[in-house]
């Protein structure tokens, strides 16, 4: 009952907010040259080349994609590179991809980029509203998975980092970015403690379907097994509503230069782009909760 009314309350102030401009469910294959659920967001120096609904894939023959390429000339940061950005808002519910990461393994093992899968909004009622998972295309056996709250300036992060070709959980934190404060999440806020490994893992070899459920006081991000379909679950955040957005957002991904993040395994990867990298996105879902 408490969580259905936390419900109801947030849905009244965003029905104020954002005059019900709110998607229904919906699958976007990206089989067409535009989009009923997205459009282009920032487009970096190289706006003619640097997304395009529809394209062909270039490693899995016979599907269309939504394709994302980097500019080499495009300056480090957030929001630089290319994206896309849903035209309604979102709120909670599930919400489901199958992404392939660029492949630099044989070209510039330093590069400094990221792909982010995610949710972003930020007013000066709510504050940021972002759940994410991102990857570091420097080493892409690593996924890391969180969110962002709190007003501009003082913003609260919570996060996983985890190496899904080891197995290995390498943080699970919070940190509030004005004050300074880190600390180590436990118990019902670490689940689950362990992960099991994909064995060969590797974000940029192949497409894999990834996914969160979103929730007033629950988030859980989870990856599909490449071979037997089943649900992995990265992280199912619970217990406080610490870090959980409340708000309304934009379903986004997006693709740019990063010369201040490296990757958790290589403190090098720092570099600006070489070449106009590709993310490919198969297909992006979302599933409203229902009332």
């Amino acid at each position: 009952m408490k969580q259905k009314l936390i419900v109801i309350i947030i849905f009244l102030v965003n029905l104020t907010v954002s005059a019900q401009q709110f998607h229904d469910s919906f699958h976007e294959d990206f089989n067409n040259s535009s989009s009923k659920y997205f459009r282009h967001g920032t487009a970096g120096n190289g706006a003619d080349f640097t997304w395009t609904f529809g394209a062909e894939s270039p490693t899995e023959p016979g599907t269309k994609i939504l394709s994302l390429k980097i500019d080499p000339e495009d300056v480090a940061g957030a929001g630089r590179g290319p994206d896309i950005s849903s035209g309604k808002f979102c709120h909670f519910g599930t919400y489901a991809a199958r992404i392939r990461v660029p492949d630099v393994k044989d070209i510039q093992t330093d590069v400094g980029a990221v792909v982010g899968y995610f949710t972003y909004f930020m007013n000066n009622e709510q504050g940021l509203s972002e759940i994410d998972f991102e990857w570091l295309i420097a080493d892409p056996e690593i996924i890391y998975v969180g969110t962002w709250t709190g007003p501009s300036g003082d913003l609260r992060r919570i996060g996983r980092t985890i190496n899904m070709a080891e197995g290995k959980i390498y943080n699970t934190s919070y940190r509030e970015d004005l004050s300074g404060i880190r600390k180590t999440l436990s118990g019902n806020q670490n689940q689950p403690e362990t992960i099991s490994k994909i064995e060969g893992y590797d974000a940029s070899s192949q497409f894999f379907t990834y996914g969160f459920d979103w929730h007033p006081d629950q988030i859980r991000w989870w990856m599909l097994h490449p071979s037997t379909s089943d649900t992995i679950v990265l992280w199912d955040y619970q217990g406080s509503q610490t870090g959980i957005p409340q708000g309304h957002t934009r379903y986004m991904v997006n693709f740019w230069h990063t010369d201040n993040w490296p990757v958790e395994t290589n403190k090098n990867s720092l570099e600006k782009p070489k070449q106009a990298y590709e993310v490919e996105v198969d297909w992006m879902s979302y599933d409203p909760v229902k009332e």
